[in-house]
């Protein structure tokens, strides 16, 4: 069973095991048996930080769940794709091979272990 944490108005927190179908439900204050509601409790680094900071970390939280998948269409359409964007993929129509003077294949901005077809 889960603790969950309860605030009393004579004397404050306090926590108590209860089954999650009885998480919403109040409980009874250990002292004054007054019933009391359950409160979520945040930690003081949590409660403390910067908007824009907590703002990402959701972000973040949800983007972790939510996956993007990538589509030729989904690339077409991103006006932030550009070499910049440090994806290592080449702006359409430029082609990043060369060819040396002995006519071997040469891929300057790829990765050395690649081997070419």
């Amino acid at each position: 069973m889960p603790v969950y944490d309860y605030k009393c108005r004579e004397h404050g927190l306090f926590n108590t095991l209860a089954t999650m179908d009885d998480a919403a439900k109040p409980a009874e204050c250990p002292s004054c048996k007054a019933l009391s509601p359950r409160v979520i409790v945040l930690p003081s680094h949590i409660a403390a930080m910067d908007p824009a900071q907590r703002a990402a970390e959701d972000r973040n939280e949800r983007s972790r769940h939510e996956p993007v998948f990538s589509s030729a269409d989904r690339r077409a359409n991103d006006k932030e794709h550009s070499r910049a964007c440090g994806c290592g993929s080449p702006k359409p129509g430029k082609s990043m091979l060369f060819y040396t003077a002995d006519g071997k294949k040469m891929f300057p901005s790829m990765r050395p272990w690649m081997i070419s077809h």
